[in-house]
């Protein structure tokens, strides 16, 4: 199973996350364990499975 590190300003935010969904502006993950964190006024701008990385950027208003 690939889990991914959530990386937003070059800082880690979430770790181990196998679920990802964007709404509108805003991004919302899970771990294995069900545990979720939304990420508001986010959008995701590369998943790179090698790294295990999935990187955010602000959304611009």
């Amino acid at each position: 199973m690939c889990e991914f590190n959530i990386i937003l300003d070059g800082e880690i935010l979430f770790k181990d996350a196998v679920y990802a969904k964007t709404e509108g502006n805003n991004v919302t993950v899970k771990n294995v364990l069900g545990e979720a964190r939304e990420f508001k006024n986010c959008k995701i701008t590369e998943v790179n499975v090698n790294t295990t990385r999935l990187i955010l950027t602000a959304a611009k208003p």
